[in-house]
C-alpha cells in the first residue's frame, strides 16, 4: 500500500530532506506539513527580501542537499555565501584560531598572493532559500510515485496500535493516517516527543541572542567570524549580495548572531537601530569598520535541550525535535543533516539486510540512536563548556583568563589539530 512505510511529522529542512532522501530510495513516505502550502507568487516574494538569518551550512550537509537534488536549484540561485575561513578570537586575549586556506595569513588583507582558489569551508545560505528548493523537489514528478506531502494541517492525536502495525495519526480535518513508522521532525516544542513521553534535558544559558544584517564598512572576504566576548560571542557571518548595488560593491552584508545576557540583549534590542549598530560595531573591535546599514533586528532566547531517549517503539526524533545546541557554532541544522543521513542509511541498510521485511524495526533505531545521540552530546556539552569559558563571571577570573589565552595560543601553533577542526566543522 503506498505511503505506509513512514510519516514525517514536520516540514522544515531536516523533515524535507529526509523525506526526499526516502522517497528517492523508492520507500513510500508521508510528509505532514502544519504550514499551509505557498504558492508561487508567495514564494517569490519571501524570497525578494533579504533574511538576516543563515545557516552555516557544512560540506556534509551540502552534499546530502546535492543527493536529494535541492543543493542545484540553491546554487543556481546566486543567493549562498560560500566562505572559505574560520576566524576565532577573544577581545584583549592571547591567540586566534584561524580555520581554512586563503593563500596567507591576514584575512582583512585585501590582496590575493595565492596561486590558487581558496577552498570552500562551506556556504552560509538563508533559510527560505533553501525552503523553497526542498519545496520545489518535494513537487518533483521524479519522487510523486513515493512522496505524499500534506501541508496546511497539524496532528492533533497519536494512536500506537502495536510493533506490526505502527502509529495512526489523526489531522485537524479528521482525516487519519497510518504508518509503520513515525519520525518526529517538529522542532524543539515538538509534539511527537511530548505525545511519547520522552522527556529532556534542558540548559538555560539565560542568555539572549540579537539576530540582524548590516552592511560593513569592510568586505568579509568569505570569512565566518567569531568573537569571543566577556558577555558572549558575537557571530558574524556572510550573507550573499541580493541586488545590483550589493554586487557593484559585494562582500559588505554579514549575519549576526550576537550572544548578551537575557536582561542586557531585551535592554538594548528596545534602542534605536542606530544605537544598536554603533554598540555591536564597537563590541567587534570595529573589526570590519563601522556599520552603514542594519535591518530585520530580532531576538531569541538561549537553551540547549536533548531527549533522553531519541526512539520509541515505532517512533524515532530527529533534528530539533531531538536535540538542540548552543549557536555559537552554528552547527544546529548541520547535526540535524547528519540525523538524516544517519538514520536514512540505517533504514534502507536494516530493510534490505531483512529482504524488505523490516521497516523500521526496534534494532534499526537503536542503531540509529547509538549513532547519534553520544555525538550530538558531545558537541551539546563542548559548545556549552566553550560559552562557559569566555562568557560569563567565573570566565573573567585571572586564572581561567590565562589558561584560555595560553590554551587559545598553543591550539593555533599547531597545524594538524587546526587542520583537524576544520575537518570536523566541514562534517566530513
Amino acid at each position: 500500500m503506498k505511503n505506509n512505510h513512514t510519516l514525517i511529522i514536520g516540514g522544515g529542512i531536516v523533515g524535507a530532506t529526509l523525506a526526499l532522501k526516502l522517497a528517492q530510495d523508492n520507500n513510500p513516505v508521508t510528509l505532514i506539513d502544519a504550514r499551509p502550502e505557498r504558492s508561487e507568487a508567495d514564494w517569490q516574494q519571501v524570497l525578494g527580501q533579504r533574511d538576516a538569518r543563515v545557516y552555516a551550512l557544512s560540506l556534509a550537509s551540502i552534499e546530502l542537499l546535492k543527493e536529494i537534488g535541492a543543493w542545484q536549484k540553491i546554487a543556481a540561485s546566486s543567493r549562498t555565501a560560500d566562505y572559505s575561513q574560520m576566524q576565532v578570537w577573544q577581545l584583549n586575549g592571547r591567540g586566534e584560531l584561524l580555520f581554512g586556506d586563503s593563500g596567507n595569513n591576514n584575512v582583512n588583507n585585501d590582496s590575493d598572493s595565492s596561486n590558487s582558489a581558496p577552498k570552500m569551508l562551506g556556504s552560509m545560505v538563508e533559510p527560505a532559500i533553501i525552503e523553497y528548493a526542498l519545496w520545489q523537489r518535494l513537487l518533483a514528478p521524479d519522487v510523486s510515485q513515493y512522496l505524499t506531502v500534506i501541508a496546511g494541517q497539524k496532528v492533533v492525536d497519536m494512536d500506537w496500535l502495536g510493533s506490526t502495525q505502527g502509529y495512526r495519526v489523526t489531522l485537524d480535518n479528521g482525516s487519519v493516517v497510518n504508518a509503520r513508522l513515525l519520525v518526529g521532525a517538529d522542532g524543539r516544542g515538538s509534539f511527537v516527543r511530548k505525545q511519547a513521553g520522552i522527556e529532556l534535558d534542558v540548559l538555560d544559558y539565560k542568555q539572549t541572542a540579537i539576530c540582524c544584517a548590516i552592511q560593513t564598512e569592510k568586505p568579509h572576504q568569505a570569512t565566518a567570524r567569531q568573537a569571543m566576548l566577556p558577555t558572549g560571542t558575537l557571530a558574524l557571518l556572510p550573507l550573499a549580495d541580493i541586488t545590483d548595488e550589493d554586487k557593484a560593491n559585494p562582500q559588505h552584508w554579514q549575519s549576526i548572531v550576537w550572544t548578551l545576557p537575557r536582561n542586557q540583549a531585551l535592554a538594548l534590542i528596545a534602542e534605536h537601530p542606530r544605537y544598536i549598530a554603533d554598540k555591536l560595531a564597537a563590541a567587534s573591535h570595529y573589526e570590519l569598520g563601522a556599520i552603514h546599514k542594519i535591518e530585520s533586528i530580532a531576538s531569541f532566547p538561549l537553551a540547549a535541550q536533548q531527549a533522553k531517549s531519541y526512539v520509541a517503539d515505532n517512533l524515532v526524533l530527529i533534528g530539533d525535535a531531538a536535540h538542540g545546541v548552543h549557536p555559537l557554532a552554528g552547527q544546529g541544522l548541520n547535526l540535524g543533516m547528519l540525523d538524516v543521513k544517519a538514520l536514512s542509511e540505517q533504514l534502507t541498510h536494516d530493510y534490505n539486510r531483512s529482504g524488505g521485511t523490516l521497516w523500521g524495526a526496534n534494532q534499526t533505531l537503536r542503531s540509529y540512536e547509538r549513532l547519534r545521540r553520544p555525538h550530538n552530546s558531545l558537541m551539546m556539552h563542548s559548545f556549552s563548556a566553550l560559552n562557559w569559558l569566555f562568557a560569563g563571571s567565573l570566565a573573567q577570573l585571572r586564572p581561567i583568563q590565562q589558561l584560555r589565552n595560553e590554551g587559545m595560543y598553543r591550539v593555533s601553533k599547531i597545524k594538524p589539530l587546526m587542520r583537524l577542526f576544520a575537518k570536523q566543522a566541514s562534517g566530513v
